[in-house]
């Protein structure tokens, strides 16, 4: 008997749906799985024949051969376990009617019949849902992930046998229960407080202006200065994320197998990879194509502390996703597209000891060391990171001042009425921050008066800067003017713009 399940692969970011032809006749009793499969579609038939069995079901001693079309993409998941399992069992006449044809089914199989967590099946959901699917059986500890969409009707099983009681119309059975993302928001928080950061003003408003408007920022000084304290404090002020934008971080998340309990992820990611990551890493890839660092921060904040101790070619390959935005992982077989709409932060110290530029400390590097230290970074890198900015030592009388300082909460507030301006700014346009504008919205949005005009030649002139880097300067200038609710950029903002480029000259890093 033949009978036909329909279930859904991944491929990138996107699921395809996969329909499994199951064919049971008289034979040599055995199991072949044919479709462009890979080791671990293949090797499910062990654990579907062994689920089945200790299910208390009845494995045929026939000649199977399960067909997973369409034959031309490569599937390596195991995902389609359930679905080989109810093939199996329909063709073999032990579930009965049509009534499993109406659902998607998705997941992995154990030996004594229970369902496992199946990555990715957030992005397969909604990409089943768009192509008109809304019926759907997944395993138990997915059923978080399927709580969040609307207008599915969801069926979370711990075993199969569950199933086959289900799709055989035994037992009581009750749908995933839809979840709103609003009860989920309110409990949201972080650990770290811009109020218990003693000093640093300086640098705690140029994270509040890089924040605001989505710009990229370098912070450079001495080691125990604060930089990464100040950096691990971002999640605080920055704006919280739309339900769209939580569902575009939680794909990523699902796929890459790193989802918390909650089954959403509802604070923007902060990823900090230690500085001996390699490059598929961060962009990602591997031999499933897997997302990197890059795009697990996707909609949040990639920190690199320490950023000369990187190597140089794995920070090269951050240039093009910083200017587009995604990040394309191409091998032999396949070419995956992953977003990476990341605000950059970076920390250094300005020399192998740390102290060169202090007012503190004395440096003991040679010029020439300090020199091949910091080209370990490009200027084609750099220019692409928006604010560059000094982290000097705090003094003691700062440290033990009794003064508290402001609060991630009121700096919070300010950050959110800015980005609410830019989306109103850019409603019609392909963006929504400062930081991703165009030659079109620089000209559009950032018109200079000629004062202002002409404290910009001067500034290009003297501080050597590229096209790119004087961009970036209009850029932050209009972030800066948000800040201050000014609809014009003049002299103050566009000379705060100009003073986080001064780095450019004092370090010689371009």
């Amino acid at each position: 008997m033949l009978s036909k399940v329909t279930s859904f692969g991944l491929d990138g970011i996107a699921g395809y749906e996969a329909v499994l032809e199951t064919d049971i006749n008289a034979g040599l009793p055995s199991i072949d799985i044919v479709g462009l499969v890979g080791p671990s579609v293949k090797e499910s038939k062990e654990r579907v024949r062994a689920a089945i069995k200790n299910s208390g079901l009845e494995y045929p001693i026939k000649k199977i051969t399960v067909n997973i079309a369409p034959a031309d993409i490569k599937k390596d998941t195991s995902c389609f376990d359930l679905p080989i399992a109810v093939g199996i069992l329909t063709a073999s006449e032990q579930i009965i009617g049509r009534f499993y044809k109406d659902f998607i089914i998705i997941g992995e199989l154990s030996l004594d019949g229970s369902i496992r967590h199946v990555n990715g099946v957030m992005p397969m959901l909604i990409s089943a849902l768009q192509a008109g699917f809304k019926k759907f059986i997944i395993p138990f500890d997915n059923a978080n992930e399927a709580s969040f969409i609307e207008g599915l009707e969801t069926y979370a099983f711990k075993t199969l046998s569950d199933v086959h009681s289900f799709l055989n119309g035994i037992g009581k059975f009750s749908p995933v229960e839809y979840c709103s993302y609003a009860a989920v928001l309110r409990h949201v928080g972080t650990n770290y407080d811009f109020a218990d950061i003693k000093g640093q003003a300086k640098a705690k408003r140029a994270m509040e202006i890089a924040v605001a408007g989505g710009h990229n920022i370098l912070m450079i000084g001495p080691p125990g200065a604060g930089k990464t304290l100040i950096a691990k404090s971002i999640p605080g002020i920055m704006p919280s994320m739309t339900f769209e934008e939580a569902i575009e971080v939680t794909k990523i998340h699902s796929i890459a197998g790193i989802l918390n309990s909650d089954g959403i992820v509802a604070v923007r990611p902060f990823r900090s990879p230690h500085h001996t990551a390699t490059t598929i890493a961060l962009v990602g890839g591997g031999h499933k194509s897997k997302p990197g660092e890059i795009s697990l921060a996707h909609n949040g904040v990639l920190f690199l502390d320490e950023m000369p101790e990187y190597s140089r070619h794995t920070l090269e390959t951050l240039r093009q996703p910083l200017e587009d935005k995604t990040v394309t992982v191409a091998r032999a077989m396949r070419t995956v597209v992953y977003p990476s709409d990341i605000m950059l932060v970076a920390s250094m110290n300005p020399c192998p000891c740390g102290n060169f530029g202090s007012k503190t400390q004395k440096c003991s590097c040679t010029p020439q060391v300090i020199y091949r230290y910091l080209s370990k970074m490009s200027g084609p890198l750099l220019d692409r990171i928006d604010l560059h900015v000094e982290v000097d030592g705090v003094a003691f009388e700062e440290m033990y001042d009794g003064k508290k300082a402001e609060s991630s909460e009121s700096v919070k507030a300010r950050v959110e009425r800015v980005r609410g301006v830019q989306r109103k700014r850019f409603e019609n346009e392909p963006m929504y921050t400062n930081s991703s504008m165009g030659n079109p919205q620089l000209t559009k949005y950032c018109k200079l008066k000629p004062a202002s005009e002409k404290l910009l030649e001067i500034a290009f002139k003297k501080l050597n800067l590229t096209a790119r880097a004087l961009t970036r300067i209009l850029k932050v200038a209009r972030t800066i003017a948000d800040l201050d609710g000014f609809e014009d950029i003049n002299n103050d903002h566009l000379s705060e713009a100009i003073q986080y480029r001064s780095l450019d000259r004092k370090y010689r890093l371009v």
